[in-house]
């Protein structure tokens, strides 16, 4: 019987295939996308993602269908809503296209199969965690024990053509490797923070840790360890940023990570094989 591995190495896989494809992926990720923007907005506020529908923020009005197509709506309505004519925040379409790019990016990297599937389910749950902790300075422990579940199938149904297998012991490994020097910076900093600047937080937060231990069991150990030297840069680049515009040394570090597991969910185990071999001396 013809079936789906035998249609990817098929005709099917030319130009108009991949065009045809990339534009669904594309399109459904947009419309991921807009559920998130909702998961980052309500579920903060604990209210109910799906029980209470649509409104504008500032006159209370009802979005009607026709505005709630991702990106286009907002487009159409030039930022505005369409009762008040209050601007709408230029960041729904960020988040709808952003996840969309992402999608796209993950199969081009990573083919079609199974574990791209599960990638995208990634993707998403990282651009939750990037604003949400953003907006809020914390991060979901529903969304990181999601990401924490994503190891359970990544590992069930791997397949060698999907690339280097992680194995159980990288995937507990990971979980620590990274998260444990985290817990450990996040405890000897809160006295010296609260001491020096009369304010009860860490240099690394528990939910930063906890996010690691996730990524760690997603991703492995070298995948990790790239996750989380590219989040640091990150971050040392952004909060260099943030404190000249804002004047303010605090930021969320959530946002840097989530760029970071990323980047290591793509390419981190193709990283970590460049750098070792430059250490192999002939």
């Amino acid at each position: 019987m013809f079936g789906f591995e035998d249609m990817l190495h098929s005709e099917f896989t030319d130009l108009p295939f991949k065009i045809m494809f990339y534009t669904i992926v594309f399109l459904f990720g947009i419309c991921i996308g807009s559920f998130l923007n909702v998961v980052i907005l309500r579920l903060p506020k604990g209210e109910s993602l799906i029980k209470r529908s649509s409104h504008c923020m500032t006159c209370g009005a009802k979005i009607r269908p026709i505005d709630l197509i991702p990106v286009f709506s907002w487009l159409m309505l030039r930022g505005k809503c369409h009762s008040c004519g209050e601007k709408i925040s230029p960041r729904y379409p960020v988040v709808e296209a952003l996840n969309g790019l992402l999608y796209i990016l993950t199969f081009y990297v990573l083919d079609i199969n199974v574990k791209s599937i599960i990638t995208c389910v990634l993707m998403s749950l990282l651009i939750v965690v990037a604003f949400m902790d953003w907006d809020t300075m914390e991060i979901s422990m529903i969304i990181v024990g999601l990401i924490f579940l994503l190891a359970i199938p990544l590992h069930l149904f791997y397949h060698p053509e999907e690339g280097p297998e992680v194995t159980l012991k990288s995937r507990i490994i990971g979980a620590f490797i990274i998260s444990v020097p985290f817990f450990i910076i996040g405890e000897i900093s809160r006295p010296i923070i609260k001491k020096k600047f009369g304010e009860d937080f860490r240099a690394i937060e528990l939910g930063d840790t906890l996010l690691m231990v996730a990524a760690g069991a997603v991703l492995g150990t070298q995948a990790v360890i790239v996750s989380t030297l590219v989040g640091i840069v990150a971050a040392a680049v952004g909060g260099l940023i943030i404190k000249k515009l804002t004047k303010d040394s605090k930021f969320a570090f959530g946002p840097f990570l989530a760029i970071g597991i990323a980047v290591g969910a793509l390419w981190g185990d193709k990283i970590a094989q460049w750098y070792t071999s430059l250490l192999v001396i002939e």
